[in-house]
């Protein structure tokens, strides 16, 4: 089974909490928004600390580097069987300037061409009930997590 580790970034107003979350680059993912985003993430190597996966998938996506204090949150299983680790962090970021990897995809799929494509096209930040819908299903699991730990601190 794969597993996967990422950050979800978010920031509190007085009247609403917004989430980070980012959109996959290339062709597949182009026209599609609904249950598209993420957090960023990223595969875990075997013997890898998961929370250290999580900041170097935030830093390849976006450019930028975040630290803080995490609240771990408890993984998710997505449709396809992979497992998420996540960690949530109060941290402002702006969104203009960022910056993701490069990586290279076959594409059409199993037609021995490769493209290189940005892993991630877009970046933004949503209030909580629009990124519920934005996020992959599974992941809203996260979103609905945090605000839980959120309520019960008020």
């Amino acid at each position: 089974m794969k597993t996967s580790a990422g950050i979800l970034l978010f920031k509190k107003t007085e009247s609403h909490i917004y989430y980070f979350l980012v959109h996959p680059g290339g062709p597949f993912w182009r026209n599609k928004d609904l249950g598209a985003w993420s957090i960023p993430k990223g595969e875990v190597l075997e013997g890898e600390s998961l929370l250290e996966r999580a900041k170097i998938e935030f830093f390849e996506e976006t450019g930028k580097s975040v630290d803080g204090d995490f609240i771990e949150l408890e993984p998710i299983t997505q449709k396809a069987g992979k497992k998420v680790f996540a960690w949530a962090l109060e941290k402002d970021l702006e969104t203009t300037g960022l910056q993701s990897n490069i990586i290279t995809i076959n594409w059409p799929p199993k037609s021995g061409k490769t493209m290189e494509i940005p892993e991630v096209d877009r970046w933004e930040w949503f209030p909580s009930e629009e990124a519920k819908q934005k996020i992959n299903p599974a992941q809203a699991g996260f979103i609905i997590q945090l605000e839980k730990l959120i309520s019960s601190e008020d």
